[in-house]
């Protein structure tokens, strides 16, 4: 393994997205986890409806988020997506939101992925074309 995938986003909290104190609803750092996760799959070409293609879904089995400052109405944050390298059948996110002005770390969090087949069923191995895409980009062990 030689090689690290990052994968950042810009996003700006919506009025929508805060509670009456005007700190974002702590049910949407997940989304923002999302959002980041939809822009690693642009970047690096492992996006949902590419591995859809594939034959395979990709459902999250694993979240874990630890809120560590509140974020508040109109500020600017950067999701900031590393993709962790595991030999089982599984993609592994580490995720940290940053206020853009300070640089503070607000939250930090992990998801983990499976494979499922067309049939819907568990794929206990890692399909052929993440094994590539692994070794495309530099993240194959």
């Amino acid at each position: 393994m030689n090689n690290q995938l990052i994968a950042t986003r810009e996003i700006t909290i919506r009025f929508s997205e805060v509670d009456s104190l005007g700190i974002v609803w702590h049910g949407n750092h997940v989304k923002y986890f999302e959002d980041g996760r939809e822009e690693f799959g642009k970047q690096y070409g492992l996006g949902y409806m590419e591995v859809y293609r594939k034959g395979f879904l990709m459902p999250i089995t694993s979240i874990h988020c630890d809120y560590k400052r509140p974020i508040e109405y109109e500020k600017n944050i950067i999701v900031e997506v590393v993709f962790i390298p595991v030999q089982a059948a599984k993609i592994v996110f580490e995720y940290t939101l940053i206020d853009k002005t300070s640089g503070e770390k607000l939250a930090i969090g992990r998801t983990e992925q499976v494979f499922l087949d067309a049939n819907k069923e568990l794929h206990l191995t890692n399909p052929d074309f993440y094994i590539e895409w692994k070794q495309k980009n530099g993240v194959y062990q």
